[in-house]
């Protein structure tokens, strides 16, 4: 069962081709480099890697314009690099999830040049079309502020086109059974090539009606199910990773009530919850957020991260809740983007302060679900403010001191490498960080083993533990007579707070396994800790024999 849900105690990698490492000397990152620095993400302890979009795509938004769906684009290699990198992960136990983009296409794409070529062309339905601007159509942009319309009117065509993207961008019209079997053919190739899963990219459009006359859009969850199966048919534990950001009362429409369509989802909730429980030093909220999003199919994973190669959204959150998440991680309107989030990676946001990433990421690995880490968390990389919308947190890889972060020996890398101040390549680097062994890069490394060393995490019941201080959360996981218990302290300042394991007797002794702190409960049954500012305790409940105790089943 453990091996089948892989995905369940896994630690997932997001990293984009462009700018991880470049082999071929033409400044832009390559699946030949990627293979090179296979032993490097091996080394780290990840279990899988999550490659943002790679195939033909003219780049004009990183890829997810994609204009073949069946080749790698020429800058990044060929399919045969593409075969080799796949088996070299597969030898070092890496799984490889690649995006798939199949809301929209690129306007280039040969099926949108046919399709606005002819009325009867083929793939004339493949795309949404109306003969007039429908009145709602400065309505729904998914980047206001930057985009004007989600209908564009195509000259050749005769007739306005649907994109909820940009309008380079329009969107497939997927309640058509040929684009759905072709989004399948899709699936079938890249797993034929050694993927082991999909992330999904903007799941919520993809499957709802498209129209000049849909006002509201209606889900087709069917579509789920359909891709679950085929994936599972071709390669049974394959999965998918859904991109959906939506309320938790509509979460098991996404996991299925049987657990049939998604495996895995990302739990935007709980990320914009941790967030501010960060900026405002209250768990309370996001406490709530834990248990709104805790109903799922026992087959069912949360994917959790902090940041991702999008802006931070916080549309979710309260106004009161959002201008303090602004006040605090993004006060400036440069780093704020599309009315709604924030555009920084972690570090910066966080002022650089160690204390204050080791507990943000030590917060996310120890909630319920998966974690995934962004390239570049590992050693606390910064962002560059000057670059527009989204590219400022999209810099190339930091690997050493060499020329240009040694991402490249060209003199012209695809985005530039953040050079000089407390960020740039020269002091913040990976050659640097392994010979310390206080890094960040190793104290992430650390991390990673204690989180899989913990499958509680990922297959236990989470139960929220009452404190005696709203700033202090604490979370015991309990499965097969095992228990876990994080804390942590979310107050700049140390505090001393008392809490009861509620286990009984077998609660009484703590033992830390990421220090060695340990605690023995009172003679009232309680525990009392004294944590410093940014505190976090890991404990084993009741001692380090967990393993001969563990239940079978």
């Amino acid at each position: 069962m453990i091996n089948d849900l892989w995905y369940k105690n896994a630690v997932v990698y997001c990293l984009s081709v462009e700018t991880f490492m470049d082999a071929n000397g033409d400044g832009i990152g390559d699946f030949q480099g990627l293979q090179r620095r296979l032993d490097y993400l091996s080394g780290l302890g990840v279990s899988a890697i999550w490659l943002m979009p790679f195939q033909t795509s003219p780049g004009r938004d990183d890829g997810y314009d994609v204009s073949d769906y069946y080749n790698v684009d020429p800058r990044y290699g060929t399919l045969g690099d593409f075969v080799e990198f796949t088996h070299g992960a597969k030898q070092r136990g890496i799984r490889v999830l690649i995006d798939l983009v199949v809301n929209h296409t690129s306007n280039e794409h040969p099926w949108f040049q046919d399709a606005r070529s002819d009325p009867k062309s083929p793939y004339r339905d493949w795309y949404v079309w109306s003969d007039k601007k429908p009145a709602n159509a400065d309505e729904g942009m998914v980047f206001p502020g930057v985009q004007k319309t989600t209908w564009t009117h195509d000259k050749q065509a005769k007739q306005y086109y649907f994109h909820r993207f940009y309008e380079f961008q329009p969107d497939l019209n997927t309640s058509n059974p040929h684009v759905q079997a072709e989004i399948l053919k899709i699936m079938g190739f890249w797993i034929q090539l050694g993927v082991s899963g999909f992330r999904m990219d903007a799941v919520p459009f993809v499957i709802a009606e498209k129209g000049a006359e849909v006002t509201k859009p209606k889900e087709q969850f069917d579509m789920l199910r359909t891709f679950r199966e085929f994936l599972q048919w071709r390669l049974g534990d394959s999965i998918i990773l859904a991109e959906a950001n939506v309320v938790p009362k509509e979460n098991l429409a996404y996991f299925g009530e049987d657990g049939d369509r998604m495996q895995m989802m990302f739990n935007f909730h709980v990320n914009q919850a941790l967030f501010y429980a960060l900026a405002s030093a209250d768990s309370r909220p996001l406490v709530k957020a834990i248990n709104d999003t805790y109903e799922r199919p026992a087959t069912a994973q949360w994917g959790l991260f902090l940041r991702n190669h999008d802006e931070l959204d916080l549309g979710r959150l309260t106004e009161k809740q959002r201008q303090k998440v602004f006040s605090e991680f993004g006060p400036d309107k440069n780093m704020q983007l599309y009315d709604r989030g924030i555009r920084r990676r972690l570090a910066p946001m966080l002022q650089g302060d160690r204390r204050r990433l080791e507990l943000a990421y030590s917060l996310m690995f120890s909630l319920p679900g998966t974690p995934v880490i962004r390239y570049g968390d590992e050693i606390g990389m910064g962002d560059d403010l000057s670059l527009p919308e989204r590219n400022c947190a999209r810099t190339p890889m930091q690997w050493s001191t060499e020329p240009h972060g040694g991402f490249t020996k060209n003199d012209k890398p695809v985005l530039p490498v953040i050079s000089g101040g407390p960020f740039g390549f020269e002091h913040l680097n990976v050659a640097h960080q392994r010979r310390d062994p206080n890094s960040m890069l190793n104290w992430m490394e650390r991390l990673i083993r204690m989180r899989k060393e913990a499958p509680e995490i990922g297959w236990g019941e989470c139960v929220p533990l009452k404190t005696s201080d709203p700033g202090v959360l604490a979370l015991r996981y309990d499965w097969r007579d095992n228990s876990v218990l994080v804390v942590h302290n979310l107050h700049s300042t140390p505090v001393e707070v008392e809490f009861s394991v509620g286990l009984g007797d077998h609660g009484e002794k703590l033992i830390d396994i990421a220090d060695g702190g340990n605690s023995k409960a009172e003679a009232n049954g309680r525990h009392t800790l004294l944590l410093d500012a940014y505190a976090y305790r890991w404990y084993r409940v009741g001692g380090l024999d967990y393993l001969l105790k563990r239940k079978e089943v």
